[in-house]
Parts: structure tokens; C-alpha cells; sequence
């Protein structure tokens, strides 16, 4: 059974002067430890499906499901982690950001909350800021934290809205480097949001191509670590996913 069943998914929203569909009956399903990448160009409604799979939109058409329990809401088995540097809490220091929904839980004690939030910022290097405040922090170390936040509630699936999209160059091959480590580590499970074909590449183990507006499925391209570890074939496979986003029509591959 899949850990995230998303089936024949259509989202709409209201404008002041429209109703605009984002997607389009799209399908597809996430297994448990799937670094599993959306992919398109701006506008195909990837981030909006996020918020749908994170149970802040309702489909209109379609269903999905978390652990066979279809999804009516937020919950503890999704957490989100936005690109925007501002979705730590400025009063609260790293630690303190980290411990917050732990605490809001009610699950643990408070020195069981700090043990578990010491331990997952230790994981993404930031003990030496424990007791920081976010406007002290570099754009990349803001992000790091948010991810702390989110892996320690250990959450069923992480989902990552181009998450490393407002950081410089260098910045964002650490942040990558620094994700893909974390995953070594622990297996969890991601859904991450890009636009990037380089770094759907680099992050994801498979990755599902989405059409321009409105979002439907194109193709989906599996055994990304396999084909891209393969001497010279990550050029390779980046313009093989190029001609399938800008296909005339859908291929699977």
C-alpha cells in the first residue's frame, strides 16, 4: 500500500474575477522513504497540489489518502516547509522554534521536547546557534531549522515547497547536499516542490513532470539515482526531462 494515494486530483480556487483549475485529474502515488519530486514550469499548480496533499485545500474533483485515510485537513503526519525565509517565529529562539509544535502536540514532557529538538538541530549542523534568534541567521540556517522543525515531528511524509529557491547558488548545493544527507540518515519521506530540473535531479528518486497551466501529469521518470549516478548521464537525463515537459503530447518514460 502506498503511503500517499493521490487520484484523479482536480484543484480550483476563486479569484476576485474567476475560477482558475490548477490541476487536472493527476495521479500518482508516494511509497514510504520516495524522495519524490513534483515537477514543472511556473503556474502548473505543484504548490497548490502541496497544499492540497498538506489538507489545506479541498479537490474539487478526485481523492487522496495518507496512510489509506483520506485527507480532510492538516495533520501531524504532514509537515510543510515553505521557501520564505519569515515562517520561523522572530520572538522564539532556534531552539525554542524547533521545540514549538512538540510542544503544541501535547505528546511529550517539555525536557523530552528539548532532548528531540536538540538532537534534529544537531542533525543539520545548527548546535552552535541553539539559542539564536532568527534575525541573527543566514537565509540557508533559517531554512535548516525549518526543516529540523519539521523532521522532528517525524512526521509520515515531509513536503518541501521549493525550499532552497530564494538562497544564492552555494547556498542552495549545501542545503541539497545537507537534505540528502538527513535522508542517508533516516529514510524519511519527502514531497518536494521544483521547478528546477537540475535539482529534481539531484534530490528526487522520482520525479512526476507536470504540464503548464492547468497541472496534468506528463510522464513520470523513475530510477532517478540509478541513471543519474551513471557516468555523464545526468546531462543526459536533464534533457531527456526537458523534451518530456515541452513534449507536444504526454510520454511516459
Amino acid at each position: 500500500m502506498a503511503l500517499l494515494d493521490v487520484n484523479g486530483v482536480t484543484l480550483r480556487y476563486k479569484t476576485s474575477s474567476a475560477v482558475v483549475t490548477a490541476t487536472e485529474r493527476v495521479s500518482f502515488t508516494v511509497d514510504k522513504s520516495d524522495r519524490f519530486v513534483l515537477l514543472g514550469p511556473s503556474g502548473c499548480g505543484k504548490s497548490t497540489l502541496l497544499k492540497a496533499v498538506g489538507g489545506y485545500m479541498t479537490p474539487s474533483e478526485g481523492r487522496m489518502t495518507i496512510n489509506d485515510r483520506e485527507i480532510h485537513g492538516p495533520g501531524a503526519d504532514r509537515m510543510m516547509i515553505f521557501q520564505e525565509f519569515d515562517q520561523l517565529l522572530p520572538w522564539k529562539s532556534v531552539l525554542a522554534n524547533v521545540m514549538f509544535p512538540l510542544l503544541t502536540a501535547r505528546k511529550l514532557s517539555r525536557k523530552d521536547a528539548e532532548a528531540k529538538a536538540r538532537a534534529y538541530i544537531e542533525k543539520v549542523g545548527l548546535t552552535r546557534v541553539v539559542d539564536a534568534y532568527p534575525h541573527t541567521l543566514s537565509g540557508g540556517m533559517k531554512q535548516r531549522v525549518a526543516i529540523a522543525r519539521g523532521m522532528a515531528m517525524e512526521p509520515d511524509i515531509l513536503l518541501m515547497d521549493e525550499p532552497f529557491a530564494a538562497l544564492d547558488a552555494l547556498t542552495r548545493r549545501t542545503c541539497q547536499d545537507e537534505l540528502l544527507q538527513l535522508w542517508s540518515e533516516t529514510k524519511f519521506t519527502v514531497l518536494f516542490v521544483t521547478h528546477s530540473i537540475a535539482e529534481a535531479i539531484r534530490i528526487g528518486n522520482r520525479i512526476l513532470l507536470l504540464s503548464p497551466h492547468p497541472g496534468r501529469v506528463k510522464a513520470e521518470v523513475v530510477d532517478v539515482d540509478k541513471a543519474s549516478n551513471e557516468d555523464g548521464s545526468a546531462g543526459r537525463l536533464e534533457k531527456e526531462i526537458h523534451d518530456l515537459l515541452f513534449a507536444g503530447e504526454a510520454t511516459a518514460h
